[in-house]
């Protein structure tokens, strides 16, 4: 905290010189959290009513289909009760998975039961029983890793969880089993590929000597705050070291969370606007009807196509900031300093910035998981080609392999050969933003800086995002047009028939 000049002067008896005004940038106006009097009133029990009253308003603002009241009231209990904080994480993530959707493997639990001519009992209750033998199963590795160190899964759990993932695909695909125990392959595959990298934080964290305990790992599985298949705030390790430790720092991070909450609901209104202007008032076409048109062999306007290949990376980047924000907020609130998953991406000069600024948590799992391995076991004697075999297999492999297990469902829909081949859009995307990055890094290493002047940053603007946009043809998740059709389009996005 930075003291009060004319407060020291008045204390001291002396009268500090004037000095000119500083100049303020326009986030100094919002820096609440700096503010002594505004963290001291955020630590007093007034002060902690009105901001879980504010908090629950806000949530009510931002998220149409949740319950912004009992999600406040789970974050408050979870910074205002530390020592029941374990309890706490644990009942309202397990709590929002009896209240909330089963929004995972459900597509490909229905495909199955069809396919196999099941109608009871439903998809839904197979998914739960899937889910209660994914998290014993869970349990049981968790306290295998921690008795027995020397085991393969102690050692090489990502490795391990990866093995795993294509024996049960191979397993499910092939159709060994028959009837209700093929159904409940499919399901238990669903739930352990939505948990994979939850698991692999915490069969990582049994190394450690401060471990959290098996119900705090298991807590943080999809925990109540939210997440996607990538766990926002890692695992309960991170989680330990960023709980806010004194009052003060968790009024701050507080405050901090409140914030970010009002600034994903102004991008959130901002995304709602340029939706309704771009596609319900201007009638902007999609890329996917683009590449529509552009398959049956019809003419349409290369402007036009370049504007729906920007408004989808646009858009894509507001729904990824505004569901991180929100994400990131709740955690805040309930006493986690958590980073922002969406950092000023706007702001980036390099594809490496870029892709630390503009998925935090995606790039944290590729790093811990696939970039870390790799450097630490190969090329040891070539620093360069170390660093860069090692960025392209977090960026590039891992990358794939986090998507494709992401979308399992797609093989109970198209069986594992036709899952395969319809990837390889997105196999050329990785390899070219692999290599991108390693060459960016690169460029970094050996002293090579973007120019500071408004011109250099313009240009370094539109390389990495016309990057980016460009890539887009490649890396969106419809697997309708193979990567010969996809070149083809974008050969004619730029004039090239």
């Amino acid at each position: 905290m930075t003291q009060d000049p004319e407060r020291v002067g008045a204390a001291s008896g002396r009268v500090p010189p004037m000095a000119p005004a500083p100049r303020h940038k326009l986030r100094d106006y919002f820096a609440i959290d700096d503010h002594a009097g505004a963290v001291a009133f955020a630590q007093s029990f007034a002060g902690r009513v009105l901001l879980v009253l504010l908090f629950a308003v806000a949530l009510a603002a931002a998220k149409e289909k949740w319950l912004p009241m009992s999600l406040a009231a789970a974050a408050a209990a979870c910074a205002y009760l530390p020592q029941y904080r374990t309890a706490v994480i644990a009942t309202a993530t397990f709590g929002a998975l009896g209240f909330g959707p089963f929004w995972y493997g459900l597509t490909a639990i229905e495909q199955a039961m069809k396919q196999e001519q099941i109608t009871q009992p439903t998809a839904q209750h197979i998914g739960y029983v899937a889910l209660f033998a994914f998290f014993a199963s869970a349990l049981a590795g968790l306290e295998l890793v921690r008795r027995h160190k020397t085991t393969f899964v102690a050692r090489r759990p990502v490795v391990a969880l990866l093995v795993g993932v294509v024996g049960l695909t191979v397993l499910a695909a092939t159709s060994v089993l028959q009837g209700l125990a093929q159904v409940a392959l499919w399901a238990f595959l669903n739930v352990f590929t939505a948990y994979i990298w939850f698991l692999a934080y915490a069969l990582v964290d049994q190394r450690s000597r401060d471990r959290s305990s098996h119900l705090l790992q298991l807590g943080a599985f999809h925990p109540f705050w939210g997440s996607t298949s990538t766990p926002y705030g890692k695992g309960a390790a991170f989680l330990r070291k960023t709980m806010a430790k004194t009052p003060q720092q968790l009024a701050v991070t507080q405050i901090k969370g409140l914030k970010l909450l009002a600034w994903s609901i102004v991008l959130l209104y901002v995304q709602k606007f340029l939706t309704w202007l771009l596609v319900d008032e201007l009638k902007l076409p999609s890329v996917r009807d683009f590449q529509a048109l552009h398959a049956g062999s019809h003419s349409f306007s290369i402007a036009l196509g370049w504007g729906s290949l920007i408004w989808a990376v646009t858009a894509g980047a507001l729904s990824l900031a505004i569901v991180g924000h929100q994400v990131v907020a709740v955690a805040r609130f309930a006493g986690f300093r958590l980073p922002r998953n969406t950092c000023r991406p706007l702001e980036c000069r390099t594809l490496v910035e870029f892709w630390n600024r503009y998925y935090f948590y995606f790039k944290e799992l590729l790093v811990e998981f696939f970039f870390m391995p790799t450097f630490l076991r190969t090329f040891r004697n070539y620093p360069r080609l170390r660093v860069f075999a090692a960025t392209f297999m977090a960026a590039g492999v891992g990358n794939a392999t986090y998507h494709f297990i992401r979308d399992i469902d797609v093989v109970a829909t198209m069986g594992l050969w036709n899952a395969v081949l319809s990837f390889d859009g997105y196999l050329f995307y990785c390899f070219m933003l692999a290599t991108g990055i390693c060459v960016s890094q690169l460029r970094v290493n050996l002293g090579v800086k973007p120019s500071d002047t408004l011109l250099g940053r313009l240009r370094s603007f539109l390389c990495v995002w016309g990057f980016f946009v460009s890539m887009h043809v490649f890396g969106d998740d419809a697997r309708i047009y193979t990567l010969p059709e996809r070149l083809s389009f974008m050969a004619t996005l730029f004039g090239v028939n």
